[in-house]
């Protein structure tokens, strides 16, 4: 895996890529940008822009290799019209089809808007892209990736019942397309506007949900991340963004688990994997889920101590990862969530230590449980040496 930073002259923005498979048919990017001086909103997303850009230009990536941006805003409410001026940030843009995320996190440090994109280049055949409502798909070889993004319900006042109608109309969307949420879902985040007040409203709509369509504890649940943030629509209390595959197969996923380190999540009343591994014929996917300071009896470990849950995050990762013949190495990019942003001050040096070239982004939100003052998730890719069906 090839892993660097990118300059751009005179532009304060911080780019860091990882690109796994270079020189193959399928090359895969993971790009992080991130302002290192203060100024306003249009002026970081500007900046952004620029950087955006040049590194592409930089790696020789055409802007048709973009499959999925999340852009990390500090006040979404107020900021949805400027990203609406820029082709790279504006959601409705079909003039190139991608995935676009948008979320209500401040990112960490001196930022209004941070930027993890993803771009895959098929250098064999044309990808086959298109866009409609909520959802981009991507479709190569035996497989079609969708990216379902934004999915809300302001229709309805609370938790409970706004998380229910988002599940319920993503799976009817699934229908429409011959999946199922038990089959072919991959990944999910919500995001949760009063997380601290709303999560257990949350949890039992959701858990209701799944029971009712295939998802138990004796069957499995989907890799999930469940943290703060928020929506343009602040009358949205729950926002879903969703990843799931028509073609992939039973025998080519893998739910991870790490029993030695992180109990399964049902043991304190939650329905999501710790983590999922895709196997293609080439390569191996492992997506991680929202993982924090935690041990297998479901407890919360060193409490009030960011250094110590930062350690133990970590191992706990690295141990999800071991389970699939990986390690932190080969994380392509990282998402860590932090309660408090000046705790960025504490690990920030580490993480660059650690993790020299790897993108990171840092961005504050609340965790699941108030006691945790870190979360991170993150997906990594190994050469496959099993024999699978298909390819990605």
């Amino acid at each position: 895996m090839e892993k660097n930073k990118v300059k751009i002259k005179n532009i304060p923005i911080e780019v860091y890529y990882s690109c796994f498979g270079k020189g193959s048919q399928i090359e895969e990017y993971h790009f992080s940008f991130t302002p290192m001086k203060f100024e306003s909103f249009k002026t970081q997303l500007n900046w952004l822009n620029i950087a955006y850009n040049e590194t592409l230009k930089y790696l020789n990536l055409e802007k048709e290799t973009s499959v999925f941006k999340r852009f990390f805003c500090s006040d979404l409410y107020n900021q949805i019209e400027y990203l609406k001026e820029f082709d790279f940030s504006n959601p409705e843009n079909l003039s190139n089809l991608s995935a676009i995320s948008l979320i209500s996190q401040i990112p960490i440090p001196y930022n209004k808007v941070a930027l993890w994109a993803y771009h895959i280049k098929d250098t064999s055949e044309k990808i086959k892209k298109e866009k409609k409502d909520n959802t981009f798909s991507l479709k190569i070889g035996d497989y079609t990736h969708y990216w379902t993004i934004g999915l809300i319900c302001t229709d309805r006042e609370s938790v409970y019942k706004q998380t229910k109608r988002i599940i319920e109309n993503y799976i009817e969307f699934l229908k429409e397309k011959n999946m199922r949420i038990s089959d072919n879902v991959i990944r999910t985040w919500f995001f949760l506007q009063n997380i601290d007040t709303d999560y257990s409203e949350f949890v039992k709509a959701r858990k209701e949900i799944y029971e009712k369509n295939g998802l138990t504890k004796d069957t499995h649940y989907i890799a999930s991340t469940g943290v703060g943030g928020s929506y343009y629509d602040l009358k949205a209390k729950v926002v879903l963004d969703a990843y799931s595959i028509l073609g992939i197969k039973k025998n080519q996923i893998e739910f991870l688990k790490a029993p030695e380190f992180l109990s399964p999540t049902y043991i304190y009343g939650v329905t999501f994997e710790r983590g999922v591994a895709i196997n293609y014929s080439d390569r191996k996917d492992i997506i991680i889920s929202g993982t924090a300071s935690i041990n297998n009896k479901g407890e919360i470990l060193y409490p009030k101590n960011i250094n110590l849950q930062t350690e133990r995050t970590l191992k706990n990762i690295e141990a999800l990862l071991k389970s699939q013949g990986a390690s932190l190495d080969d994380v392509m990019i990282f998402i860590v969530y932090i309660k408090d942003p000046s705790d960025y001050f504490f690990i920030k040096d580490k993480f660059r230590e650690r993790f020299k070239d790897t993108p990171i982004i840092f961005t504050k939100a609340n965790a699941c449980r108030a006691g945790w003052l870190i979360e991170i998730e993150c997906i990594a890719k190994l050469k496959n040496v099993a024999n699978q069906v298909g390819r990605n």
